[in-house]
């Protein structure tokens, strides 16, 4: 049997309201970004998962084999267990949209699921790196993402942040990005650009 589920914390909302999925950093947990969905939609059912993978006793959602260096096999595992997780949970709450939310590693998984799948109808990526050229995939025409990075940012370089958000505009995805004059830490204009993003979904 294929392993569908993560240790996680979830918080049920309304019906005939949005899911939103937060995933963590590397080192993270399902505690990092959980009271922040909350804070961010009241009435949406909130879920964060734990990362099932062990780099040093840090949790993440794949494997790597160096600094910015992917282990393709387990991204592509993680990516369809993550999937998998997702659909089911959207569809146990009966969820109006699917959302996002990832950070670094958390933003790379919910990235790759964008590539392979489409799934989320509107995500933010806070500094993600997907250091590949991804296939084409027509279905993410229309979806809603939102990119937030550093301009000094040493994990996620700006060319191929720029890169990955050019990727989704060619696939016909309706794009915005925030720009902050740091690294990889989260500023606070990347929570008011997320605040705002997410709008239309309270």
């Amino acid at each position: 049997m294929t392993d569908h589920n993560y240790v996680h914390r979830l918080a049920a909302g309304a019906s005939g309201k949005p899911i939103l999925f937060v995933l963590h950093g590397t080192g993270g947990d399902e505690s990092q970004f959980f009271d922040f969905g909350r804070r961010l939609l009241p009435e949406a059912t909130i879920v964060s998962p734990r990362g099932d993978i062990a780099e040093f006793g840090a949790a993440r959602f794949f494997k790597r084999t160096g600094e910015g260096i992917y282990d393709m096999a387990d991204l592509a595992r993680a990516t369809e267990k993550m999937a998998a997780f997702v659909t089911a949970l959207a569809t146990e709450h009966g969820a109006t949209d699917i959302l996002g939310l990832g950070f670094s590693n958390g933003a790379n998984i919910l990235a790759n699921v964008l590539i392979e799948k489409g799934l989320f109808d509107a995500s933010v990526l806070m500094h993600p790196l997907i250091p590949f050229q991804p296939k084409a995939n027509p279905g993410l025409s229309g979806r809603k993402i939102l990119i937030t990075a550093g301009e000094r940012d040493p994990i996620s370089p700006v060319p191929v942040t720029r890169a990955l958000a050019d990727y989704f505009e060619a696939q016909s995805a309706s794009v915005k990005t925030e720009w902050h004059a740091g690294g990889h830490e989260i500023r606070q204009s990347e929570i008011d650009a997320i605040h705002g993003f997410f709008d239309q979904y309270r």
